[in-house]
């Protein structure tokens, strides 16, 4: 897409060359144009947000200046927006009307962001495309016959289709890092609590953090996504660093428990030589590598757990034991010291998003789903090992477009850094995508 970045929007604004309101009506007409067959952009919100741009011109008339100066932007249904439903998907939370902005919002507004409505999600944000019963199906913005990507997959589509230049999603199980990949997007996973979670509750609640579950930026450009960060962050996050004069990477391109597509291992090989050529020190393996299947047990554990909140347990079924689950609060720490020690040889860990680029869409419950990898017949949850990889440790880990398959659908590979270095993780995807593009910086 030619359309402007979120910080040319706001640099064009501020110069005088166009206005808050003019991006706004321009950003609304691409929706109209372009989202019929995609349907991302669920809730729509056009007039309050013109009112909001003319008050962004007023305000700059006046001398008012921010880093999203007048951007136009959507974000995910499960943040609470004051006078717009948040329903998660579920349709007895449909009529559900939230009071207040969420603190992310209430940030990028402060910022200067004008909000045009919110994009789709799967039923409690539970799954790696974007089908709910109160707004239906959000295709694939490459290809309409392949999935969005979930839980956020409304905001990668919003984003590949050049509707808008910035959005947020929230991660769990791979729900910003999976949809970018699925749509050749930009997604952020930051490192577990550095972004507040205020607002983005279960409609009707006012509930504590959820284990695993954070906040994330998400654009079709890396300096968008590294000043979107910053914008919302509650603690400061160091600049990105690495070990000596050139990167240090550790390459991944397997996992013990699920396959990866052959266009998928072949891109993150090309994606090593290039960095190699650059200068980069790349490995394949090391020993500091904890045990990957252990660390997937843990995390299926715990992330089964975590989305079972609030559900109703089938008849005898009872919780898990309290000691069950420090068990996994302490393993949870054994893995991330282990990373963290990982993170003392290495800048980054490179490796699949996912294993697979966006699939057909499957109507299939995700615990009985079945995944075509390659002409091999998989379970599609083992998937999870992927965006495990960082969830589990709290990680920050940033999805990047590297490539194209050979039926043309995106590929998107995560860069995982040390517990906040969350800069250090942009700027290696940064550089991966240079080394792929030919134009490093």
């Amino acid at each position: 897409m030619t359309e402007r970045t979120a910080l040319e929007t706001a640099e064009a604004i501020r110069s005088g060359a166009t206005s808050a309101l003019s991006e706004t009506e321009a950003a609304i007409a691409r929706i109209e144009e372009r989202d019929g067959a995609l349907n991302a952009v669920v809730v729509r919100d056009f007039d309050r947000a013109r009112e909001a741009a003319r008050a962004v011109d007023a305000r700059i008339a006046d001398g008012f200046d921010a880093l999203l100066l007048g951007v136009p932007m959507t974000i995910k249904e499960s943040y609470d927006v004051a006078g717009l439903p948040t329903t998660f998907g579920f349709t007895e939370h449909r009529d559900f009307v939230a009071g207040e902005d969420a603190v992310v919002v209430q940030r990028l507004k402060a910022a200067g962001a004008v909000f045009l409505g919110k994009t789709n999600v799967p039923p409690a944000l539970s799954d790696l495309q974007s089908n709910n019963p109160v707004y239906g199906r959000t295709n694939n913005a490459v290809n309409p016959d392949r999935v969005a990507g979930g839980s956020s997959g409304g905001s990668a589509v919003a984003l590949a289709a050049g509707m808008v230049p910035l959005e947020f999603g929230s991660d769990i199980g791979g729900s910003i890092r999976v949809p970018a990949a699925f749509n050749g997007v930009w997604g952020h996973k930051p490192t577990w609590g550095v972004i507040p979670t205020e607002g983005h509750y279960f409609p009707g609640t006012d509930s504590a953090r959820t284990v695993l579950s954070v906040l994330g930026p998400m654009a079709r450009d890396p300096d968008d996504l590294e000043t979107a960060l910053g914008l919302v962050a509650d603690h400061p996050l160091a600049p990105a660093r690495r070990h000596g004069d050139a990167w240090r990477v550790l390459l991944l391109t397997s996992h013990p428990m699920a396959s990866v597509q052959r266009a998928i291992v072949a891109a993150l090989e090309t994606l090593g030589q290039r960095l190699a050529a650059e200068g980069a020190v790349i490995d394949t393996t090391s020993d500091a590598m904890p045990d990957l299947e252990r660390q997937h047990a843990g995390y299926w554990q715990m992330l089964n757990i975590a989305m079972s909140r609030r559900a109703t347990l089938p008849p005898g079924q009872e919780p898990p034991p309290l000691e069950s689950w420090f068990h996994l609060h302490d393993e949870q720490a054994r893995i991330q010291r282990q990373w963290r020690r990982l993170f003392e040889t290495y800048d980054a860990v490179i490796a699949p998003t996912v294993g697979m680029t966006a699939f057909p869409h499957d109507e299939t419950p995700l615990a009985t789903r079945r995944l075509d990898v390659d002409g091999q017949d998989t379970q599609f949850f083992h998937q999870f090992a992927f965006p495990g990889l960082a969830t589990f440790p709290m990680l920050p880990a940033t999805s990047v477009p590297i490539g194209r398959d050979g039926d043309g659908m995106p590929i998107g590979v995560q860069v995982i850094a040390d517990l906040y270095a969350d800069r250090t993780a942009i700027a290696v995807a940064r550089a991966a995508h240079d080394a792929i593009a030919g134009d490093a910086r």
